[in-house]
């Protein structure tokens, strides 16, 4: 006698039937799963690209590989490669949208009535995971005097100010002054732009832990100058 495979009998046990006059929510339910499941699927391949890439930058130099290099160390096609990133500088940058993403992040769970430049302060630094600000710091320094992934790094930067803008505009409450909001963001991120150049140059491709405590220091140093108007 034959007896069926244990997985495919698990399988058939742990099958969700339809109950009846619950089809079209179970449907939606379902969906929905899958749905959950490709996300997390496409957010790993965008990871793995992108930890590759960086990997082939640590061993080599910004421009000494290719993105078919990069697609083979990730495991994945070149076609896969290009569904996500426009070029291995385009990976490279992602580190920077995923900083800032965690920034925005902590924008936006800051109390509603803390002073927004001291909101800023606390955003730019304590990242919801310290390794982000880590990978930028890497990334930023190995990437310098490469004028193609410097152009990426500074788009990446430019990506974010209309969700930055967005948020800020949700902390001032209705009607904020438009000049005064888009001035305010763009200072905002000239002063995170600013910190990272003067860390590099002072720390240079060095991102351990007390290099790394500098350019905390920085980012809140360069933000206080505009609560403080710049007055010296």
């Amino acid at each position: 006698m034959h007896t069926p495979p244990l997985a495919d009998a698990d399988a058939d046990a742990n099958v969700s039937r339809p109950q009846p006059g619950r089809e079209p929510e179970q449907r939606w339910e379902q969906t929905v799963r899958q749905e959950g499941r490709r996300e997390q699927s496409k957010a790993a391949t965008r990871e793995a690209i992108a930890g590759a890439a960086l990997d082939l930058l640590r061993s080599r130099t910004m421009g000494g590989f290719t993105a078919d290099d990069v697609a083979a160390a990730a495991g994945v096609s070149r076609r896969t490669f290009f569904n996500y990133y426009s070029s291995p500088e385009a990976a490279i940058a992602s580190f920077t949208q995923t900083y800032l993403d965690s920034v925005i992040e902590q924008l936006m769970v800051r109390p509603v009535d803390e002073p927004l430049l001291e909101a800023a302060q606390y955003a730019l630094t304590a990242v919801s995971n310290p390794r982000e600000l880590a990978l930028l710091a890497e990334t930023f320094a190995l990437t310098q005097d490469h004028p193609q992934a410097e152009r990426f790094q500074l788009q990446a930067w430019e990506n974010c100010t209309s969700r930055i803008v967005q948020a800020v505009r949700s902390r001032l409450g209705a009607s904020p002054d438009e000049l005064y909001l888009h001035t305010l963001v763009g200072s905002m991120l000239a002063a995170g732009r600013a910190a990272f150049d003067i860390w590099f140059a002072r720390c240079g491709p060095d991102i351990g832990p007390e290099s790394l405590a500098v350019l905390r220091q920085l980012l809140l140093e360069a933000v206080g100058h505009l609560r403080a108007g710049f007055v010296r």
